[in-house]
């Protein structure tokens, strides 16, 4: 491991790990060094140090538990990124907090808003006779995509918010490389799809808004039977100041199409996921009332920009003594756990048909 670079190891070899997080790495290689890829199968592991083999020729791959405990108490390792299925990862994220490691993990954070808060407990009892606790981080890309920032700042300029639309139809089938995923459809996972990719949508909403959902009303159904349970969600949505709006997601669609739009008094702002010039991205609007219309694209951006923020606070902490609790908030598990939180509460809603339901935004 070069000086002054923390040493990093990968937990997961699946889809998004070695599309994703194994090239990112590769172009973050100045300020953190991927030492070794895990996974719970040899193979898996093994495939996946080949798609790193490019840029750390000497990275290790290790595999079950024998492999995991090897990486836990390797003192060359400070951080591992953890990259599984959501109702396994908070076992392994606490394992690895409590070996000392500074912690990312994909969202969602877990399974439900009570499974976060017995998890933060265990996390806040690390901290012991002044200790400094690592950094548990959460890589919602959402909250890093520059146009979805850029949203958020030209909101600022609308004068008094009359409301909010989000609109995502996003196909989910065969054509997908996530589509038959298991462990989306097993049943410890309540809200499968809806909740795994749920929670990009509300990230987008609460950083574009700036405030915080306060309840919700809510209505889901399971029209493709080829998904589990839901895979449309209607909702309408009270916002901590005042503002009104509605959430409408879709993965039974046929035809892909995600939008934020908010009206206020001084213009409006949208946010339209497309690609230009070949590149995939998001396209921000800014129509106000009087003068030009303002458009910026950003190509997706997200994941390079989360895993740069957490190496770099991680070798803060590592070589400067920096404290794990002074970490980029957007990473932090509270950020993470309201995310679940608003899908949670819909899904309440939903079964008491309709009826209001109070997101719960607190830890603990």
């Amino acid at each position: 491991m070069a000086d002054g670079i923390p040493g990093l190891a990968l937990l997961g070899s699946g889809i998004f790990a070695s599309s994703q997080y194994i090239p990112k790495l590769g172009e973050l290689g100045g300020i953190v060094s991927l030492n070794t890829i895990w996974s719970r199968s040899e193979d898996g592991a093994k495939k996946a140090l080949q798609l790193a083999k490019s840029y750390a020729p000497n990275a290790e791959a290790k595999w079950g538990q024998e492999g995991l405990e090897s990486i836990l108490q390797d003192k060359s390792i400070h951080a591992v990124a953890v990259v599984l299925p959501a109702q396994h990862q908070l076992e392994i994220v606490l394992r690895a907090l409590e070996a000392g490691k500074h912690v990312i993990q994909e969202k969602p954070v877990g399974p439900s808003v009570a499974d976060v808060r017995s998890a933060w407990s265990a996390y806040q009892a690390l901290a012991k006779n002044d200790t400094k606790l690592p950094i548990w981080a959460v890589a919602e890309n959402y909250r890093f995509e520059p146009a979805l920032i850029q949203a958020g700042k030209f909101v600022k300029e609308l004068g008094q918010i009359m409301g909010v639309q989000v609109l995502i139809e996003a196909p989910m089938n065969s054509s997908s490389p996530y589509f038959s995923s298991s462990w989306r459809r097993e049943a410890n996972f309540k809200g499968g799809f809806m909740l795994d990719g749920g929670v990009h949508f509300i990230a987008g909403l609460r950083m574009i808004m700036g405030c915080e959902v306060d309840s919700v009303s809510a209505t889901v159904s399971h029209v493709d039977l080829t998904l589990p349970p839901p895979d449309n969600l209607s909702a309408l949505i009270q916002l901590q100041n005042g503002t009104a709006g509605v959430v409408y997601i879709c993965y039974s669609a046929k035809s892909r199409k995600m939008i934020w739009r908010v009206v206020g008094s001084l213009g409006t702002v949208e946010v339209d996921r497309t690609v230009q010039n070949g590149q995939h991205g998001y396209k921000t609007t800014y129509q106000p009332a009087k003068g030009e219309i303002q458009e910026v694209f950003c190509p997706f951006a997200g994941v390079y920009e989360e895993l740069r923020a957490f190496s770099e606070d991680v070798a803060r902490c590592v070589f400067q003594g920096q404290s794990g609790e002074e970490a980029d908030k957007r990473s932090s598990v509270l950020e993470a756990m309201r995310d679940v939180a608003v899908i949670e509460a819909m899904f309440h809603s939903s079964d008491s048909k309709g009826a209001p339901s109070v997101v719960e935004l607190e830890l603990e």
